[in-house]
């Protein structure tokens, strides 16, 4: 589904189900993921549809800066900087993705697995 009128993000994004942002900025929001993996794991999302990371392009430069750094506010927010977080995305279905807009996972609050470098 790439389709901005279907997304489940977007409609989030639209306050749709009232769902309670962790951190925002202008161009982002983040929130829990509803099927946490971590006694942290917060979803940080674009505002405007994009339906993964392959549909970036150089010119979304800031977009992927301001992602990230809103990233990095959550795990302030959430008291994870010291003890570690992990930050990753899936693009396409063979790497697990299953919403189709973009969306960084933010997880910590616990050792988690190694194996990633």
């Amino acid at each position: 589904m790439d389709n901005a009128t279907d997304c489940i993000f977007c409609k989030i994004v639209g306050g749709e189900f009232g769902t309670p942002f962790v951190a925002e900025t202008a161009r982002a929001v983040a929130f829990r993921d509803v099927d946490p993996k971590a006694p942290t794991h917060v979803l940080v999302v674009p505002r405007n549809h994009v339906a993964g990371l392959h549909h970036l392009s150089p010119s979304d430069g800031s977009l992927v800066a301001e992602l990230m750094s809103l990233a990095v506010e959550v795990a302030r927010r959430e008291g994870i900087v010291d003890s570690g977080y992990r930050v990753l995305t899936n693009d396409g279905p063979d790497a697990g993705q299953t919403v189709s807009h973009l969306h960084l996972h933010v997880l910590g609050g616990h050792p988690l697995t190694a194996g990633l470098g």
